[in-house]
Protein backbone atom coordinates (compact mmCIF):
# COMPACT_ATOMS: atom_id res chain seq x y z
CA UNK A 1 0.00 0.00 0.00
CA UNK A 2 1.30 3.59 -0.99
CA UNK A 3 2.66 5.28 2.63
CA UNK A 4 1.36 8.93 1.46
CA UNK A 5 -2.14 8.78 -0.17
CA UNK A 6 -1.96 12.30 -1.93
CA UNK A 7 1.61 14.35 -2.71
CA UNK A 8 1.75 18.06 -2.48
CA UNK A 9 4.93 19.91 -4.46
CA UNK A 10 5.53 22.66 -6.04
CA UNK A 11 6.64 24.34 -8.91
CA UNK A 12 7.36 28.49 -7.53
CA UNK A 13 4.01 29.65 -7.23
CA UNK A 14 2.31 26.98 -8.48
CA UNK A 15 0.94 23.85 -6.18
CA UNK A 16 0.93 20.04 -7.48
CA UNK A 17 -1.78 17.83 -5.63
CA UNK A 18 -1.37 14.32 -6.62
CA UNK A 19 -3.52 11.57 -5.74
CA UNK A 20 -0.82 8.97 -5.12
CA UNK A 21 -2.52 5.69 -4.74
CA UNK A 22 -1.75 4.35 -8.31
CA UNK A 23 -2.05 0.78 -7.03
CA UNK A 24 -5.71 0.68 -6.76
CA UNK A 25 -6.18 3.59 -9.59
CA UNK A 26 -6.14 6.34 -7.09
CA UNK A 27 -9.50 4.90 -5.32
CA UNK A 28 -10.55 7.39 -3.03
CA UNK A 29 -10.11 6.13 0.53
CA UNK A 30 -11.01 8.04 3.34
CA UNK A 31 -7.10 8.93 3.72
CA UNK A 32 -6.99 9.81 0.24
CA UNK A 33 -9.92 12.14 0.60
CA UNK A 34 -8.48 13.62 3.68
CA UNK A 35 -5.35 13.89 2.46
CA UNK A 36 -6.46 15.58 -0.82
CA UNK A 37 -8.58 18.36 1.67
CA UNK A 38 -5.71 19.00 3.63
CA UNK A 39 -2.98 19.56 0.42
CA UNK A 40 -5.74 21.66 -1.17
CA UNK A 41 -5.51 24.08 2.31
CA UNK A 42 -2.29 23.90 2.67
CA UNK A 43 -1.77 24.97 -1.18
CA UNK A 44 -4.25 28.02 -0.76
CA UNK A 45 -1.64 29.67 2.07
CA UNK A 46 0.61 31.11 -0.76
CA UNK A 47 0.13 29.84 -3.98
CA UNK A 48 -1.21 31.27 -6.56
CA UNK A 49 -2.45 28.70 -8.98
CA UNK A 50 -3.57 24.88 -8.57
CA UNK A 51 -2.66 21.27 -10.05
CA UNK A 52 -4.84 18.30 -9.71
CA UNK A 53 -3.79 15.07 -11.29
CA UNK A 54 -2.98 10.91 -10.01
CA UNK A 55 -0.33 8.71 -10.16
CA UNK A 56 0.22 6.37 -12.36
CA UNK A 57 -2.29 5.24 -14.86
CA UNK A 58 -5.37 6.57 -13.58
CA UNK A 59 -6.66 10.06 -12.33
CA UNK A 60 -9.04 8.65 -9.94
CA UNK A 61 -11.27 5.37 -10.23
CA UNK A 62 -13.92 6.94 -7.80
CA UNK A 63 -14.82 4.99 -4.54
CA UNK A 64 -13.01 2.44 -2.57
CA UNK A 65 -15.15 -0.43 -2.84
CA UNK A 66 -12.89 -2.65 -1.50
CA UNK A 67 -9.97 -3.01 1.04
CA UNK A 68 -10.48 0.78 2.62
CA UNK A 69 -13.97 1.21 1.76
CA UNK A 70 -15.95 4.30 1.57
CA UNK A 71 -19.37 2.40 0.75
CA UNK A 72 -20.84 -0.51 2.44
CA UNK A 73 -23.65 -2.45 2.20
CA UNK A 74 -24.78 -2.04 5.69
CA UNK A 75 -23.61 1.69 5.49
CA UNK A 76 -25.36 5.19 4.75
CA UNK A 77 -23.26 5.92 1.54
CA UNK A 78 -24.92 9.67 1.46
CA UNK A 79 -23.22 10.45 4.59
CA UNK A 80 -19.50 9.45 3.46
CA UNK A 81 -19.88 11.28 0.45
CA UNK A 82 -21.81 14.16 2.59
CA UNK A 83 -18.66 13.83 5.27
CA UNK A 84 -15.73 12.77 3.47
CA UNK A 85 -16.66 14.12 -0.40
CA UNK A 86 -18.44 17.30 -0.57
CA UNK A 87 -16.01 19.30 1.73
CA UNK A 88 -13.21 18.62 -0.78
CA UNK A 89 -15.46 19.91 -3.47
CA UNK A 90 -16.51 22.78 -1.68
CA UNK A 91 -12.99 23.47 -0.71
CA UNK A 92 -11.96 23.72 -4.38
CA UNK A 93 -14.81 25.11 -5.56
CA UNK A 94 -14.52 28.54 -3.12
CA UNK A 95 -10.71 28.54 -3.33
CA UNK A 96 -8.58 32.19 -4.34
CA UNK A 97 -6.14 30.67 -6.86
CA UNK A 98 -7.40 28.91 -9.96
CA UNK A 99 -7.81 24.99 -10.11
CA UNK A 100 -6.19 23.26 -13.44
CA UNK A 101 -7.01 19.09 -13.46
CA UNK A 102 -5.00 17.28 -15.42
CA UNK A 103 -6.71 13.57 -15.61
CA UNK A 104 -4.20 11.26 -16.81
CA UNK A 105 -6.51 7.87 -17.34
CA UNK A 106 -9.48 7.80 -16.12
CA UNK A 107 -11.80 9.31 -14.39
CA UNK A 108 -14.69 6.99 -13.30
CA UNK A 109 -17.42 7.62 -10.78
CA UNK A 110 -16.91 10.43 -8.07
CA UNK A 111 -13.31 10.46 -9.80
CA UNK A 112 -15.06 12.29 -12.97
CA UNK A 113 -16.87 14.57 -10.51
CA UNK A 114 -13.41 15.44 -9.49
CA UNK A 115 -11.94 15.91 -12.56
CA UNK A 116 -14.91 18.51 -12.98
CA UNK A 117 -14.31 20.64 -10.09
CA UNK A 118 -11.39 22.19 -11.98
CA UNK A 119 -11.52 25.71 -13.70
CA UNK A 120 -9.76 24.23 -16.61
CA UNK A 121 -9.52 20.73 -17.18
CA UNK A 122 -7.22 18.82 -20.00
CA UNK A 123 -7.49 15.33 -20.77
CA UNK A 124 -4.58 13.18 -21.98
CA UNK A 125 -5.91 11.32 -25.29
CA UNK A 126 -5.91 7.95 -23.48
CA UNK A 127 -8.08 9.35 -20.72
CA UNK A 128 -11.85 8.52 -20.32
CA UNK A 129 -14.57 9.54 -18.31
CA UNK A 130 -16.96 6.68 -17.07
CA UNK A 131 -19.95 7.26 -14.74
CA UNK A 132 -20.84 3.22 -13.90
CA UNK A 133 -22.60 4.57 -10.25
CA UNK A 134 -26.07 2.25 -11.75
CA UNK A 135 -23.95 -0.56 -12.26
CA UNK A 136 -23.61 -0.79 -8.41
CA UNK A 137 -27.03 0.37 -7.56
CA UNK A 138 -26.07 3.81 -6.80
CA UNK A 139 -26.72 7.49 -8.04
CA UNK A 140 -24.17 10.27 -9.21
CA UNK A 141 -22.74 12.34 -7.04
CA UNK A 142 -19.76 14.12 -6.57
CA UNK A 143 -20.86 17.52 -8.17
CA UNK A 144 -21.80 15.58 -11.53
CA UNK A 145 -25.76 15.94 -11.13
CA UNK A 146 -24.93 20.18 -11.68
CA UNK A 147 -22.36 19.78 -13.69
CA UNK A 148 -22.69 17.83 -16.68
CA UNK A 149 -26.13 18.83 -17.68
CA UNK A 150 -24.89 22.16 -17.63
CA UNK A 151 -22.05 21.74 -19.47
CA UNK A 152 -23.45 18.71 -22.15
CA UNK A 153 -27.01 19.28 -21.67
CA UNK A 154 -29.64 16.80 -20.54
CA UNK A 155 -29.68 14.19 -22.51
CA UNK A 156 -26.08 13.50 -22.85
CA UNK A 157 -25.65 14.15 -19.37
CA UNK A 158 -28.56 11.38 -18.64
CA UNK A 159 -26.72 8.73 -21.12
CA UNK A 160 -23.55 8.68 -19.45
CA UNK A 161 -24.97 8.06 -15.87
CA UNK A 162 -27.89 5.14 -17.52
CA UNK A 163 -26.13 3.47 -19.56
CA UNK A 164 -22.61 3.96 -18.16
CA UNK A 165 -20.40 3.80 -21.16
CA UNK A 166 -16.60 5.35 -21.72
CA UNK A 167 -16.45 8.99 -22.62
CA UNK A 168 -13.32 9.49 -24.62
CA UNK A 169 -11.28 12.23 -24.18
CA UNK A 170 -11.65 13.35 -27.89
CA UNK A 171 -15.61 12.86 -27.89
CA UNK A 172 -15.15 15.09 -23.85
CA UNK A 173 -13.58 18.18 -25.77
CA UNK A 174 -15.82 18.24 -28.68
CA UNK A 175 -18.12 18.33 -26.42
CA UNK A 176 -17.02 21.20 -24.63
CA UNK A 177 -16.82 18.75 -21.67
CA UNK A 178 -13.16 19.49 -20.63
CA UNK A 179 -10.80 22.35 -21.98
CA UNK A 180 -9.35 20.43 -24.57
CA UNK A 181 -7.36 17.30 -24.91
CA UNK A 182 -3.65 16.79 -25.37
CA UNK A 183 -0.97 13.95 -26.29
CA UNK A 184 -0.43 11.96 -23.06
CA UNK A 185 3.19 12.71 -23.01
CA UNK A 186 2.30 16.11 -23.06
CA UNK A 187 -0.46 16.33 -20.00
CA UNK A 188 1.56 17.44 -17.19
CA UNK A 189 3.59 20.09 -19.10
CA UNK A 190 0.39 21.67 -20.46
CA UNK A 191 -1.14 21.54 -17.68
CA UNK A 192 1.83 23.75 -15.78
CA UNK A 193 2.39 25.78 -18.71
CA UNK A 194 -1.32 26.73 -18.41
CA UNK A 195 -1.18 27.25 -14.09
CA UNK A 196 2.24 29.50 -14.40
CA UNK A 197 0.53 31.66 -16.74
CA UNK A 198 -2.42 32.03 -14.40
CA UNK A 199 -0.19 32.11 -11.17
CA UNK A 200 1.63 35.55 -13.02
CA UNK A 201 -1.54 37.18 -13.12
CA UNK A 202 -4.05 38.85 -11.19
CA UNK A 203 -4.57 36.58 -8.48
CA UNK A 204 -7.65 38.85 -6.87
CA UNK A 205 -9.36 39.30 -10.39
CA UNK A 206 -9.43 35.60 -10.86
CA UNK A 207 -11.00 34.67 -7.30
CA UNK A 208 -13.51 37.23 -8.13
CA UNK A 209 -14.35 35.89 -11.42
CA UNK A 210 -14.71 31.99 -9.59
CA UNK A 211 -17.07 33.67 -7.22
CA UNK A 212 -19.27 35.70 -9.74
CA UNK A 213 -19.27 32.72 -11.89
CA UNK A 214 -20.13 30.69 -9.85
CA UNK A 215 -22.97 32.99 -7.81
CA UNK A 216 -24.26 33.30 -11.34
CA UNK A 217 -24.59 30.03 -12.62
CA UNK A 218 -28.53 30.31 -10.82
CA UNK A 219 -28.73 33.80 -10.64
CA UNK A 220 -31.32 35.64 -13.10
CA UNK A 221 -29.79 37.73 -15.26
CA UNK A 222 -30.61 41.24 -12.94
CA UNK A 223 -28.60 38.87 -10.20
CA UNK A 224 -25.83 38.55 -12.01
CA UNK A 225 -25.68 41.84 -13.58
CA UNK A 226 -25.20 42.80 -9.76
CA UNK A 227 -22.71 40.04 -9.20
CA UNK A 228 -20.42 41.40 -11.87
CA UNK A 229 -20.81 45.20 -10.32
CA UNK A 230 -19.61 43.80 -6.98
CA UNK A 231 -16.66 41.88 -7.98
CA UNK A 232 -15.73 44.69 -10.68
CA UNK A 233 -15.64 47.40 -7.39
CA UNK A 234 -13.68 44.78 -5.37
CA UNK A 235 -11.23 44.16 -7.83
CA UNK A 236 -10.87 48.41 -8.89
CA UNK A 237 -9.18 48.29 -5.56
CA UNK A 238 -6.15 45.94 -5.66
CA UNK A 239 -2.58 46.76 -6.56
CA UNK A 240 -3.11 44.53 -9.57
CA UNK A 241 -5.49 46.51 -11.19
CA UNK A 242 -3.41 49.80 -10.79
CA UNK A 243 -0.29 47.66 -12.18
CA UNK A 244 -2.47 46.94 -15.40
CA UNK A 245 -3.69 50.21 -16.11
CA UNK A 246 0.12 51.53 -15.75
CA UNK A 247 1.68 48.67 -18.25
CA UNK A 248 -1.13 49.57 -20.91
CA UNK A 249 -0.22 52.82 -20.30
CA UNK A 250 3.33 52.44 -20.49
CA UNK A 251 3.08 50.33 -23.21
CA UNK A 252 4.82 47.04 -21.57
CA UNK A 253 3.45 44.32 -19.30
CA UNK A 254 2.39 43.64 -16.46
CA UNK A 255 4.02 42.50 -13.23
CA UNK A 256 0.89 41.29 -11.17
CA UNK A 257 1.55 40.47 -7.41
CA UNK A 258 -1.61 38.77 -6.94
CA UNK A 259 -2.79 41.73 -4.50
Amino acid sequence: MTENPVLLTRDGDVAIVTLNRPDRLNAMSGALLSGALAAVNEAARDARALVLTGAGRAFCSGADLQGDALVNAAGDAGQVVEAGLNPLLERLAGLPIPVIVAVNGAAAGAGAGLALAGDLTLMARSAYFLLAFAKVGLVPDAGLSFHLPRLIGRQRAMALMLLAERLPAETAAQWGLVHRMVEDAALLDEALILARQLAAGPTRAYALIRETMRRSLDATFTEALRFEREGQRAAGLTEDFAEGVAAFTEKRKPAFRGR
